[in-house]
């Protein structure tokens, strides 16, 4: 005869749940939680050969996860550096690739050093600084004085994209004589750079490529098929 089945206790069976909070910290948490218990398994696992074959099916299962990633360089390099590190550098097998430490994992990067720039003209942006430099690097000749003309048409041209008034030719080339350092002068040249409307429109219609038309026709909810609209006959004679 079958055993009678009896009632369980709502709070003895809280009591036994287990939460996130009270668990172990995931190191990789992207893995789960089941592949991290895995690893663990294979830690505790006395008989090294035993040891091997467990690590290189969790090796295989960490893959399986991630397979757009089979066919980048170095892949799985990657996951035996991983399991290592989900091991927490307790896991003794052998690895086809050198194996990391906690001192390589922990080591912080050197901080990369920020431009801090500060342009007298901050609306050209550093890099016609950088434009500036290389027309200075270049012999003289016809390709420095194309290059020339065009930063200064591109100082225009950013000149007005900020400054909304006109300006003339020797102002950009003042700045320009100034940002060089006296190295690129304009100011007794008898060049004419681009017209100002043509820059401001140019400049308007960059600013307007992402906006939607203002006139955009808005589509109907009738499937392109005309309105239906009765037709009253009584007043046809």
């Amino acid at each position: 005869m079958a055993e009678k089945y009896i009632k369980e206790n709502a709070n003895d069976v809280v009591h036994h749940l287990e939460y996130n909070a009270e668990r172990p910290h995931l190191l990789i948490p992207e893995y789960g939680r089941h592949l991290q218990k895995l690893i663990d398994q294979a830690t505790v696992i006395a008989d090294r050969e035993e040891r091997n074959k467990a690590a290189k099916y969790i090796i295989q299962v960490m893959g399986s996860l991630n397979p757009h990633l089979r066919d980048v360089p170095d892949f799985q390099h990657k996951l035996w550096d991983q399991i290592f590190i989900m091991s927490d550098f307790r896991l003794d097998v052998d690895s086809p690739y050198p194996i990391p430490t906690k001192d390589v994992i922990h080591l912080k990067p050197e901080r990369l050093p920020y431009p801090q720039k500060n342009p007298k003209y901050r609306f050209y942006g550093n890099n016609i600084k950088y434009m500036i430099d290389v027309a200075n690097s270049w012999e003289e000749g016809e390709m420095k004085n194309a290059l020339v003309k065009v930063i200064a048409n591109h100082m225009k041209k950013s000149y007005l994209s900020w400054n909304k008034d006109t300006v003339t030719d020797t102002v950009i080339f003042e700045h320009l004589y100034e940002l060089s350092e006296g190295t690129l002068n304009l100011l007794q040249s008898s060049e004419e750079l681009l017209n100002t409307n043509d820059l401001m429109r140019t400049n308007k219609k960059m600013s307007n490529k992402n906006m939607p038309p203002q006139n955009a026709k808005i589509k109907s909810n009738n499937n392109g098929k005309k309105p239906f609209i009765k037709k009253n006959n009584n007043n046809q004679k």
